[in-house]
């Protein structure tokens, strides 16, 4: 599966499938939250933080590209990221979208 923020892929002519989405959402864990205040207080990344947007990001890529190949995709093309906090910072929403696309005479 061809991955690409591109609206193209080089040399390739493409059959537009659909739009396709992948939607993840993750609550953040207590403990790591009361670790993080402390990291808030003198600065600095909060990596328990940082490795929950990539686990998060991450779950909502393979959801979308599950999607697009069961529709018969090749690859997935214009691809973009949204990410919002709900329930007052508690919990956070990644939803990554793009188009689904065969790649003809492949």
């Amino acid at each position: 599966m061809i991955l690409s923020n591109l609206s193209y892929i080089d040399n390739k002519e493409l059959e537009t499938i659909n739009i396709v989405e992948g939607v993840c959402v993750f609550s953040k864990n207590v403990g790591k939250d009361i670790m993080a205040s402390f990291k808030n207080v003198v600065g600095g990344e909060i990596k328990s933080y940082s490795e929950m947007v990539r686990d998060v990001k991450d779950t909502a890529v393979k959801k979308m590209v599950e999607e697009a190949k069961n529709l018969g995709a090749d690859a997935v093309i214009n691809i973009r990221y949204a990410m919002t906090s709900m329930s007052q910072g508690s919990t956070l929403a990644v939803i990554v979208s793009g188009t689904e696309v065969k790649v003809k005479g492949e």
